[in-house]
């Protein structure tokens, strides 16, 4: 009861602030961005699904702008956390599927915000390569959790745990990295990394004492699978009303199993095992929501979050058994739609409680920090600030998004795409299939209408602007004024810094 009044007192769930004033460098506030990995946009309370239990999100969303639109244009971990950092669209920054990020930048997040004058950390997972690659950042504290352990390299999570727990296994859980499987975590609650990543950045609130604006990262490695919340997470979603996992008639080709093992990457489980890793998937999200709760209140206990901008993202989303796919790197919005919840100072933007369905993107939100510090974006930078659109909900703004996925799991899962939010359209790029989605009346993308002669004006309308989008790349993109086939794998564009060094 104390938080929630912490946090109402502190203006989040406040309708309407003062009228603008111009932010200057003398009034920059602090700048926290939250990530979470693999958390699907439609897992939040405030997004509609009063089963899931995120009332530090949805407090969020009603103290400032949820952007109901917001995508992942390459759904998987690496080439998203490649746009977040330089703001680029995918053909820029050149990661077109799941790669490392062995490269620097010359334009990346940390270090423009560490020139302007901020003191910038991060916190938790960062998905680079090598892992020490601060990218301009302060400080660094590292949960890069199972993924890469080596005599070379331990991050700072496993190092604190072997501290805590010298004989006891960080993987005694024993459920894989990118299985389907849900159990509770086997140690005590204190042990988890979403618990540490919490902790971590509670510390450093409390404890900062540098005159200096702060921008923080806090990156959580959940709820990407293992999905293992504490047992009273499990135990919150045992007969919850879920979303039961569906599937089009086009998917059938998705139903026989991939592989036999405990990882595949589509394959029909049954209603049962979806249901089970949706139980451990919310357990999941709500043990972050959690976590961002103990956040916010550390930070109204400084005095800070009146002066603090907040956003909260995820690096893409998870199918969970949705048209018998698992994991990620799918254009279908269980993948690709995020959540995007942006929360400001008061003199940054006057109202608040507004959900728009602009179509944004992970590359708007290095834009977005920059505009709250009072710093121009780089011309190399292809996203927009959304406090643009905080500001004024009917500011010009990109009619669609592009969205992109090279090779993964299999030659077949290759495609391009674009969506206006309520329109998507898709084209397989191995085979050259379409699908087009109705999303205004269809979010779950149950009825493909490619091929439905009512809708062939519109499919052509797309293709069109697809061919348009993707003509300055030339062949095989574009080939004589067609999509051209693309039967083999282009993980970097031209564009990718091979000559940088990690």
């Amino acid at each position: 009861m104390m938080e929630r009044r912490n946090l109402l007192k502190s203006g989040l769930a406040s309708a309407c602030v003062p009228a603008l004033s111009q932010v200057t460098p003398e009034t920059r506030p602090n700048l926290l961005l939250i990530v979470s990995d693999q958390h699907r946009a439609d897992w939040m309370g405030a997004e509609g699904n009063p089963a899931i239990h995120t009332p530090n999100l949805d407090r969020l969303a009603a103290g400032g702008v949820r952007f109901r639109c917001a995508y992942s244009s390459t759904p998987t971990c690496t080439p998203a956390r490649s746009a977040l950092l330089t703001g680029m669209a995918p053909w820029n920054h050149g990661l077109l599927g799941y790669g490392a990020v062995g490269v620097r930048y010359a334009t990346a997040m940390p270090q423009l915000l560490r020139n302007a004058g901020y003191y910038t950390a991060g916190i938790g997972k960062m998905h680079w390569h090598p892992q020490r690659n601060a990218h301009g950042f302060h400080q660094v504290l590292l949960d890069e959790s199972g993924r890469v352990e080596s005599p070379e390299f331990r991050s700072d999570y496993r190092s604190w745990f072997l501290s805590e727990a010298p004989t006891a296994d960080p993987d005694a859980t024993g459920v894989p990295w990118n299985g389907f499987e849900a159990r509770p975590y086997a140690l005590p609650e204190r042990l988890h990394p979403t618990k540490w990543t919490g902790d971590s950045a509670v510390n450093f609130i409390r404890d900062y004492k540098r005159p200096d604006p702060f921008f923080l990262k806090v990156s959580f490695a959940r709820p990407h699978s293992p999905y293992d919340p504490p047992k009273r997470w499990m135990d919150r979603y045992d007969g919850a009303k879920l979303p039961p996992a569906q599937a089009g008639a086009w998917a059938d080709g998705y139903r026989k199993r991939s592989d036999a093992g405990r990882e595949p990457w589509h394959g029909d489980l049954g209603a049962e095992q979806a249901r089970s890793s949706r139980e451990g998937y919310s357990g999941s999200i709500s043990f972050v929501d959690e976590q961002i709760g103990r956040i916010l209140t550390t930070l109204e206990g400084r005095g800070l979050l009146a002066n603090t901008l907040v956003v909260y993202m995820s690096d893409h989303g998870d199918m969970l058994g949705d048209h018998h796919l698992w994991r990620k790197s799918y254009a279908f919005e269980g993948s690709a739609r995020i959540p995007m919840i942006v929360h400001w100072p008061a003199r940054l933007a006057a109202t608040r409680g507004r959900v728009l369905s602009n179509p944004v993107e992970i590359r708007d939100v290095l834009p977005t920090l920059l505009d709250a510090a009072a710093v121009s974006a780089p011309p190399t930078v292809d996203g927009r600030s959304l406090l643009t659109l905080a500001r004024d909900p009917d500011a010009a703004w990109r009619p669609w998004i592009d969205l992109e996925h090279d090779f993964c799991y299999g030659p077949n899962n290759h495609w391009n795409a674009l969506t206006d939010g309520k329109h998507k359209y898709i084209f397989h790029a191995r085979s050259g299939q379409e699908q087009f989605f109705e999303l205004e009346h269809d979010q779950n993308e149950l009825f493909d209408l490619a091929g439905v002669s009512k809708w062939n004006a519109e499919l052509v309308h797309w293709r069109g602007q697809l061919t348009g989008h993707l003509s300055p790349r030339g062949a095989p993109w574009v080939v004589n004024g067609r999509l051209g086939l693309r039967p083999t794998s282009q993980l970097h564009s031209p564009n990718y810094p091979t000559g940088g060094k990690g």
